[in-house]
């Protein structure tokens, strides 16, 4: 059943002003309060008062800057006067649309699969629960992330948008809506742990922050363990990953979640050399020139039948040039058919268990890879 919410046009007129004044401003001091601490995610930030919640999202491009500032009021309470600027959210949030499956997958997680009522870029969505969702009616399709339609989203009666934000882009037309965005940045954290932490941000918004806690917890108790026992091995295999796309071959900068994980994993990243948060674009000659003698080759894709080692050359002959081609010491990840994407981002233990068994097979020997299998 719908739950429909309707502001009174002073409160409108307030969320407006509050929306448009939050920008990419300074960070600002707000009243005392009791600091909700985080352990290893360095763009939020979160403070309580008795009667609001101040969470902030720094920016992830400009140093000491905020990309947005939400003031959380519980919906059981009246709305305060004299609140901080920034965005009001009536919490816990009842209906929202989710630009990406990473989010609607974590919120899935959280239980709260009946609060999504729109996503976008549905084609390759693999959640169950979503797709049966989406199915039924009880999730809308609002298009491309990139491009969603407006009209469709502006119908949904929503209580707030999660979108994924990149450095100088707005939201277009989405942004004019007059619906609360949340910004998705959990992407630009630098470690695989800081981006899961954000799962106790999402839950904070949407009512179940005692389940984020307890999920985020059992995360980071699982990946720490491991991470200490690979840190007994002696072998630091070289790793080489992903393959070109066009003219480029994007890698993970050794800022990025990936990078890190890459190193927490034991391996010998062959691009740690590389700055930045995210993927970096180099050229063929680049990557054969650093890594055509690797030991291991990760290769994440998305496509109708798994890549074997013949289509792989056949797509693109110098592949066989690289050591790993050679070996057969390739591991295909198909996120068609894998949840690499609805899953990883958020469970990094996973993940990092994966690449541990490709790259140090003797400390977990039952282990079935999840996401890196053999190219046959």
């Amino acid at each position: 059943m719908k739950v429909r919410f309707l502001y009174t046009i002073p409160l409108l007129l307030l969320l407006l002003a509050m929306v448009a004044g939050c920008g990419r401003a300074p960070l600002a001091q707000h009243a005392e309060g009791d600091s909700l601490s985080f352990r290893h995610a360095t763009l939020l930030q979160v403070e309580r008062t008795d009667s609001y919640t101040v969470a902030e999202v720094r920016d992830a491009w400009r140093k000491g800057s905020l990309l947005r500032r939400y003031v959380l009021v519980p919906r059981s309470s009246r709305v305060p006067r004299n609140l901080p600027e920034g965005t009001l959210l009536r919490t816990p949030l009842r209906r929202v649309i989710v630009g990406t499956s990473v989010h609607a997958a974590l919120l899935a997680e959280l239980g709260c699969v009946g609060n999504i009522c729109g996503l976008c870029d549905t084609a390759y969505l693999l959640h169950e629960g979503l797709r049966k969702a989406l199915a039924e009616g009880y999730i809308l399709d609002m298009g491309s992330s990139m491009q969603p339609v407006v009209e469709r989203i502006v119908s949904a009666d929503a209580d707030a948008l999660f979108l994924s934000s990149f450095e100088n882009a707005g939201h277009g037309a989405v942004a004019e809506a007059g619906i609360p965005i949340v910004e998705c940045i959990d992407y630009m954290e630098s470690s695989p742990l800081g981006r899961a932490e954000w799962m106790r941000f999402f839950g904070l918004l949407m009512g179940c922050e005692a389940v984020a806690d307890s999920m985020f917890a059992g995360v980071e108790r699982r990946y720490e363990s491991l991470r200490e026992r690979i840190k007994s091995t002696k072998m630091r295999p070289t790793l080489m990953c992903d393959r070109k796309e066009g003219a480029m071959w994007y890698v993970p900068g050794a800022e990025s979640t990936m990078g890190q994980l890459y190193a927490d994993a034991g391996a010998t990243y062959l691009f740690s050399h590389v700055k930045g948060s995210g993927s970096v674009p180099l050229s063929f000659e680049m990557v054969y020139h650093q890594a055509r003698e690797a030991d291991v080759w990760l290769l994440k894709y998305g496509a109708t039948s798994d890549i074997t080692y013949r289509s792989l050359s056949t797509d693109f002959p110098p592949y066989r040039g690289f050591r790993p081609w050679q070996k057969k010491r390739i591991y295909g990840c198909n996120t068609f058919r894998t949840p690499f994407y609805e899953e990883a981002p958020f469970r990094p233990d996973l993940l990092l268990a994966d690449i541990a068994a490709v790259l140090h097979p003797q400390l977990q020997p039952e282990y079935r890879p999840r996401y890196f299998k053999p190219l046959n």
